[in-house]
Formats: structure tokens, sequence, C-alpha cells
């Protein structure tokens, strides 16, 4: 895959943020934002107490309390990874309706202490739900697969996960 170097950011409008001003290391935010995740053809959870990770050219990251989430539909999921920044990840599968998504969840029970007091709480890739939506607007999944960000209006790129941008 060709690497790209450091793309043009998109200029914000009024009301938008540029992913290219997020700082590196990630910043831990508290949202008071609607979050809400559907699997399943069932509304799965929802918040007004979550975090959001905000990282250089990624569009925010959002986890949810696990007390969000519906009894029963969060898994303990095989394997996990680490994070540079936020330190050992557990994985999550998330059941619903007929659905099973397996790994679609992660969490950090113990993260280090810039992160610290969103441990526990659930991150999911957008685009393995029926729909994840930020103050009742539907939103895109972070491109490539590899990163869980989810983008709305409110945030312009571009955005790591694009073809071309394992560099960035």
């Amino acid at each position: 895959m060709p690497q790209r170097a450091r793309p043009q950011p998109v200029p914000p409008a009024p009301g938008q943020e540029s992913v290219w001003d997020y700082p590196r290391p990630p910043r831990l935010e508290r949202t008071p934002a609607t979050l809400e995740i559907w699997l399943g053809g069932e509304r799965i959870a929802r918040t007004t107490g979550g975090f959001r990770v905000l990282e250089t050219s990624h569009p925010p990251t959002y986890y949810l309390p696990k007390e969000a989430f519906a009894p029963g539909v969060l898994e303990r999921a095989p394997g996990g990874s680490v994070c540079e920044w936020k330190g050992e990840a557990t994985y999550w599968t998330l059941r619903a309706g007929d659905r099973v998504e397996e790994g679609a969840g992660w969490s950090y029970e113990q993260p280090t202490a810039p992160f610290a007091p969103m441990a526990g709480y659930v991150a999911v890739y957008a685009g393995r739900m029926d729909e994840c939506r930020v103050n009742g607007v539907r939103v895109t999944p972070q491109p490539g697969g590899f990163y869980g960000g989810w983008i709305t209006p409110e945030v312009v790129g571009p955005f790591k996960g694009e073809p071309g941008s394992w560099g960035w």
C-alpha cells in the first residue's frame, strides 16, 4: 500500500473540529453527548456519561460505561492488544437479536494514568454495529477497519485509515 505524506487538513467551518488539531499523544475528554448503539435491530446502549479520545488524524473514539449496555450484550472475547498510550486492551463480543459480533468492542480495564478515568468503559467499531449515533446523528465508521473512530458532521479530516494513510 503506497504511503502518503501528511495530507492537507480540511479547514473546519464554524462548529466543526479538525482532527489535525487533536494532540499526539491523545487526550481523554468527558462528553455530555448522547451516545447510542444498535445491534440486531435493538438499541443495546445509551449514555450521556461517556468519554472521547482525541488523537491527531483520527475521528473521536467514544467509550461508554458498561452500565450503558443492555444486560447480556457484552461478553468477554479472547485475545487482547496493547496501546502505547492507553495500555492493555480487553476485547468484547456483542450479542443482540440475531447478531453476534466477536471482538467488536474493547476496553482498558487498568489503563495508564492519563486514561484512568475511563477504566472499564467500552468502545465499539461502528462499522460492525447496525448503527451508532452521537446526539441523534448516525456516525460514519473510521475508514480502514483497524481504528474505531466515529465520524460525525462536527469533525473534518482527512482521516487516518483512508488508503495510503498508514504512515501518517
